[in-house]
C-alpha cells in the first residue's frame, strides 16, 4: 500500500487550525486542482483526489479526533488493519450466521457509517450557453435557468417541521453508529455498522416538514447571473463555486460547470489569439495599390496595400485580435489578400487588355520569367 500524506500536510494547514481555517484551504486547493480547469492533467486531478480526502476527514470533528490519536488508521478500516478489536476466548458455532458482516467490518462497513453522518459536498450541476464570436472576443453577462437541489426554505434544511428539530437517535446517541460483536473460530471481532434507526445520520425526525417532507432540500429552478469573460474560447468551461446542488449534513454547495459554445463567424476565424480573414483586390488594386478598409473585430480600418502585391500575400494588423483570458496582452489579426480575375468583360475591355499585355516587359512578370528559366534548365541536358 503506498503510503499516504499526512491531511494536514495536504490542505497546508496546522493542526490548530479552527474549521474556517481548514475550509478555506480547502476551497482554495480544490479550485487550483479542479478536473474542469485542468483537462487531461492526471496529477492536478490525483491531487484533487487527494485534497477531498483530507477534507472529509479534517471537517468532521469526530473522524478528526480519530485522526489526531492514531493517524490513518483511525479513520480508514483498510489502512494497516486498524479499528478493530480482536478478543481472545471461544466461540458458539450457533451465532456465526453472520460471518457475512465480519467480511463487511472488514472491507469498508464501518467508513461508510461515518462518512453518512459527516458533512457532505453537493453534486455539480453541468449546463451550456451559447454566445456569439463577437461576445466571446469581448466578454459579456448572460443570464440562465438552473433546475438545482436547495436547502428547504421552510425547515432551513433541518427537515424537521417548523418550530421543531431533529431529536438524537435513542438508539445509537447519535453516533449514527451501533457497535456489535461478532464470535468466530478465530476469536470475537468488534465492528460499527449504520444505525438502522436513523441511517447513520445520528437523529430522527418525529415531526416532518410538510414541505420536504423530511428531506431537508427541494427542487427549485434558479435564475443565475453569469459573466463570460474576455477571450473565452469555445469548448471552455467555467465554474461558479457553490452555485450547484445543496449539500448534505452542513457539507458544501457543488459547482455550476457552464461549457460555452460560441458560433461561427461570416468573415472572421479564429486560432488561439488570432483572428484571419480573406480580403479581395481588383487587378488594378493589386497592380498599383491603393488604401483599402479591412474589417476588423474592433470595425474598420485604413491599410496601404503596396504595389504589385501578389494572390495569398498576408498582411498583419498588430493587436487585433482575441484579449488574453487572463487580461494579458492581445493576439493579431492576419489579413490574406487574393487578386480577383475579372470576368464578363467587354469587347473594348479584352482590346484593352491585350494592348496592355503586348506593351508589358518581361519585367513585369517576374515570377513567371523565373517559372520559364527553371523549366528550360529541367529539361535541358
Amino acid at each position: 500500500m503506498a503510503e499516504k500524506r499526512d491531511y494536514y500536510e495536504v490542505l497546508g494547514v496546522s493542526k490548530s487550525s479552527t474549521q474556517d481555517e481548514i475550509k478555506k484551504a480547502y476551497r482554495k486547493l480544490a479550485k487550483k486542482y479542479h478536473p474542469d480547469m485542468n483537462p487531461g492533467d492526471s496529477a492536478a486531478e490525483a491531487k484533487f483526489k487527494e485534497v477531498n480526502e483530507a477534507y472529509e476527514v479534517l471537517s468532521d470533528e469526530s473522524k478528526k479526533s480519530k485522526y489526531d490519536q492514531f493517524g490513518h488508521a483511525g479513520v480508514d478500516p483498510n489502512y494497516g488493519g486498524g479499528g478493530y478489536s480482536y478478543g481472545g476466548g471461544g466461540f458458539d458455532f450457533g451465532d456465526m450466521g453472520g460471518f457475512s458482516d465480519i467480511f463487511e467490518s472488514f472491507f469498508g462497513g464501518g467508513g461508510s457509517s461515518s462518512r453518512r453522518n459527516g458533512p457532505r459536498r453537493g453534486q455539480d450541476i453541468h449546463t451550456g450557453i451559447t454566445i456569439s464570436f463577437e461576445e466571446a472576443i469581448f466578454g459579456t453577462e448572460k443570464t440562465i435557468s438552473v433546475d438545482r437541489v436547495e436547502a428547504c426554505d421552510e425547515c432551513y434544511g433541518s427537515g424537521a417541521k417548523k418550530g421543531t428539530s431533529p431529536a438524537t437517535c435513542p438508539t445509537c446517541n447519535g453516533t449514527g453508529q451501533v457497535r456489535t460483536t461478532q464470535r468466530t473460530p478465530f476469536g470475537s471481532f468488534a465492528s460499527t455498522k449504520p444505525c438502522s434507526t436513523c441511517g447513520g445520520k445520528g437523529t430522527v425526525i418525529k415531526d416532518p416538514c410538510t414541505k420536504c417532507h423530511g428531506s431537508g432540500r427541494i427542487n427549485n429552478k434558479k435564475t443565475i447571473s453569469v459573466k463570460i469573460p474576455k477571450g473565452i474560447d469555445n469548448g471552455q468551461t467555467i465554474s461558479l463555486s457553490g452555485q450547484g446542488n445543496a449539500g448534505t449534513n452542513g457539507g458544501m454547495a457543488g459547482d455550476l460547470l457552464i461549457t460555452v459554445r460560441v458560433t461561427s463567424h461570416k468573415i472572421f476565424k479564429r486560432e488561439g489569439q488570432n483572428i484571419y480573414c480573406e480580403f479581395p483586390l481588383t487587378y488594378t488594386q493589386a497592380a498599383l495599390g491603393c488604401e483599402v478598409e479591412v474589417p476588423t473585430v474592433d470595425g474598420k480600418v485604413k491599410y496601404e496595400i503596396p504595389e504589385g502585391t501578389q494572390t495569398d500575400t498576408t498582411f498583419r494588423l498588430k493587436g487585433k485580435g482575441v484579449p488574453s483570458i487572463n487580461g494579458y496582452g492581445r493576439g493579431d489579426q492576419y489579413v490574406k489578400v487574393y487578386v480577383e480575375v475579372p470576368t464578363n468583360l467587354s469587347k473594348e475591355q479584352k482590346e484593352l487588355l491585350k494592348k496592355f499585355d503586348e506593351l508589358s516587359g518581361k519585367k513585369t512578370y517576374s515570377k513567371q520569367k523565373g517559372f520559364f528559366e527553371k523549366l528550360k534548365d529541367a529539361f535541358t541536358d
